[in-house]
């Protein structure tokens, strides 16, 4: 979906999000369930071949959830609206992204250059990450339903995989998917209320 119209939105609620995707280790030490195998061994790489309910089933045992696309995309921008965590110009050196040599995921934080100027890493590349809302256009207003969860319908993903076209790293981009998809390059981070 377009990116359009530029708009400004307002974060009032902190909050904490991953440093990290969620690993496979986390994913197995909570008792997390997939129903199916995940695509690439590791405890450090990010468990993937999830989808959304799985992914918001887990963030609910640690007592947050799956971040929505305002919580997601101001760790990944920050205050100077950034095109990529790291700054506004693509470099393939600094995300997982190799399309043709090694179609696999990376184990997490294994990029230091692209890290956000919060400090989270992977925000582009390596998996597709699930937001808890649905796609609709901007500009953005949680009033209108898109984070209601109970609302079925296409979720959104952000931040690219390994195996898509490096461009879809940028941090304003979003695609809806189904609820049930599930991918091995499709995974996820939590958020957490700030006590």
């Amino acid at each position: 979906m377009d990116e359009r119209p530029v708009h400004r939105a307002c974060v009032d609620t902190p909050f904490w999000i991953d440093k990290y995707e969620v690993t496979q280790g986390q994913f197995n030490a909570l008792n997390g369930v997939a129903a199916d195998p995940p695509g690439f061994d590791g405890d450090n790489r990010p468990v993937e071949n999830v989808d959304w309910f799985e992914a918001r089933s887990f963030c609910i045992l640690r007592g947050g959830s799956l971040p929505t696309e305002l919580q997601w995309e101001y760790t990944a921008r920050g205050p100077d609206s950034l095109q990529f965590p790291w700054g506004n110009e693509l470099n393939r050196d600094l995300f997982s992204w190799d399309r043709t040599e090694q179609p696999q995921t990376d184990p997490v934080g294994s990029y230091p250059g692209g890290v956000s100027w919060v400090g989270a890493y992977d925000l582009a590349g390596n998996v597709f990450e699930w937001m808890n809302g649905r796609l609709l256009g901007y500009p953005y207003t949680a009033a209108d339903g898109r984070e209601d969860p109970n609302i079925t319908g296409d979720r959104v993903v952000r931040g690219g995989s390994r195996y898509d076209n490096a461009n879809l790293g940028r941090v304003i981009d979003r695609f809806a998917v189904a609820q049930d998809f599930k991918d091995k390059f499709v995974g996820f981070r939590c958020v957490l209320p700030v006590p």
